[in-house]
């Protein structure tokens, strides 16, 4: 018949766009309250609610998504033939990079409350595309490692601080900013560093050496400059390797191809080879471990922060999607069932986003005993928060049904992304021996965690009794690398535990102890207890626009 139509869209959720993710995140919001210094709180909220309303923009959503679709790919040589072993990225990857250096991502060490405000940032960056936030994390977590040379630290420290990002290949010293790389793991080794057989031999000159060997992963291949790990005569040792020498000759850096990946398509990561290459030590021979071991832990703070921002965008989008979406006489998000999965799947989101941002908070201060509470609880925080983020995403997709499996909808994009953070810079046994390692050797850090978990002490039953069971498992380290990763998981259980008991509102606390610590919850999500507010904990979760 004329004028009607086979076409109308009923029953399907508005774009999640326009929208500050920054005041839309309420556990983030009110972690960077809690963690900012009152004198420059409103600079601080201020800064990140433009880098929300930036990250919920369709404009740079749409980068997000023509970064996706059109990946990096490597150029070995010109057209005359040249080796010139560059990778050629989508002019959207490049806004995308631009904006988060503007945004001051790689530049937290100097920064009045610096970790916090760069931290929430990074976790912001995340739920925009996750790719440029490797060469954003390796370019932040190469400060402390360069601080093993002040002379170095001088010289590279205000570019890697630079808000200006300029892609040029050129010497780093006639940019206004400068992005680094890293380049650790070999074939022969991977996570095992000190089987590396990258050569360095020594030139005349003090602190210079030519390198010669292979890197089996090579993070952000188009970087300003990488750190590596590689044997000189007195041992492993940590090397600085330019791209562009200061005369405007190429280093030699052969890019024997990109790594196809299970994650996001618009980053690149290598295989590269040295072949007589120039490089300055860092620090001194055969502390190659301690010198960059700075920049590992800084990467693996980013690596809870990356899984936080995944889970929140996941959590985000399926809440969204279940306030607007009917089924079965109903809106989807006040059905009890799908109330349950979306309040489990929130109190997962918010349980990372708060032990992070704790973390963060600690760089921040500096003091001792801040200091041995990190060493333990990174390692800890960076296996259990980033073991989660794939169910989370998993479940989140789910949520949306079919639309979920759709490229369209963002979600197979977080899901494949998931798994990254929980391989990358030490996979789940590392992190769980580095665990055992820190607590066989530094009594001072267990003692930092207790105390800080201490500070929820009586004010729910079902943590302390976690607690108990958690000094049970420290009673008896005796063969405990087979039990490892229980004791970890126990170990982040309960600082997530004190930290939302202390500073999540009370329906959120109750249910994150009723169910991860008091034992009142299934395999799955969508498990929790009866006799829970799980209204509220939803509604927290909500991106209000």
């Amino acid at each position: 018949m004329a004028g009607t139509s086979t076409h109308t869209v009923t029953n399907q959720p508005p774009p999640l766009v326009a929208y500050d993710v920054f005041t839309a995140d309420r556990a983030l919001a009110e972690a960077v309250d809690r963690y900012t210094g009152p004198d420059v709180l409103d600079e601080v909220r201020s800064e990140l609610s433009a880098l929300g309303r930036a990250a919920g923009s369709a404009q740079l959503q749409e980068w997000a998504v023509q970064a996706e679709e059109y990946p990096p790919r490597l150029r070995s040589h010109d057209r005359y033939g040249h080796r010139i072993d560059e990778v050629e990225f989508h002019p959207a990857w490049h806004r995308l990079l631009g904006k988060g250096v503007s945004a001051g991502l790689t530049g937290a060490w100097t920064r009045p409350a610096g970790h916090v405000r760069r931290a929430a940032g990074f976790l912001l960056w995340t739920q925009v595309e996750a790719g440029t936030c490797c060469p954003l994390s390796m370019t932040h977590a190469a400060v402390p490692a360069l601080r093993a040379d002040p002379e170095l630290a001088a010289e590279w420290e205000p570019r890697l601080a630079s808000t200006v990002y300029d892609r040029e290949l050129r010497p780093a010293g006639e940019k206004p900013g400068a992005l680094f790389g890293m380049g650790m793991t070999e074939k022969q080794g991977g996570s095992d560093v000190r089987a590396n057989t990258t050569a360095a031999r020594p030139l005349a000159e003090d602190g210079t050496y030519l390198l010669t060997g292979h890197k089996w992963f090579c993070s952000a291949p188009m970087s300003d400059a990488f750190l590596v790990l590689a044997q000189a005569p007195g041992g492993l040792t940590c090397f600085l390797v330019p791209r562009v020498l200061p005369d405007g000759s190429r280093n030699v850096f052969l890019v024997q191809r990109l790594k196809e990946k299970l994650g996001n398509r618009a980053n690149a990561s290598a295989e590269v080879e040295f072949d007589g290459t120039w490089a300055r030590r860092v620090g001194e021979e055969g502390r190659g471990v301690r010198t960059i071991i700075g920049m590992v832990a800084a990467t693996r703070l980013d690596c809870a922060l990356g899984s936080a921002g995944l889970m929140r965008q996941a959590v985000a989008q399926a809440v969204h999607h279940c306030t607007h979406r009917e089924a079965f006489g109903g809106k989807l998000a006040d059905k009890p069932l799908m109330r349950n999965v979306l309040a489990d799947l929130a109190l997962e989101s918010e349980a990372a986003t708060a032990l992070a941002l704790r973390l963060a908070a600690a760089c921040d201060d500096g003091g001792e005993q801040e200091r041995a509470f990190l060493r333990l609880a990174v390692p800890a925080a960076k296996y259990w928060v980033t073991k989660r983020c794939t169910p989370v995403a998993v479940e989140a997709a789910e949520c949306l049904g079919g639309n979920g499996y759709v490229e369209e909808s963002g979600l197979p994009r977080l899901v494949r992304e998931s798994p990254l953070n929980s391989i990358w810079e030490g996979a789940g046994n590392v992190q769980a021996l580095d665990v055992l390692r820190v607590l066989g050797r530094e009594p001072a850090a267990l003692d930092a965690c207790l105390t800080e978990i201490g500070r929820a002490h009586g004010a729910d039953h079902r943590l302390d009794r976690a607690v108990k069971d958690l000094f049970s498992e420290l009673a008896d380290l005796e063969g405990a690398e087979g039990r490892a990763r229980r004791l970890v998981e126990r170990l982040a259980l309960v600082l997530q535990g004190s930290l939302l008991v202390r500073h999540a509102p009370p329906e959120v606390a109750d249910a994150f102890c009723a169910s991860r610590l008091g034992g009142d919850h299934g395999a799955s999500f969508g498990t929790l207890p009866t006799g829970l507010d799980l209204e509220s904990v939803v509604d927290r979760a909500r991106p209000t626009r």
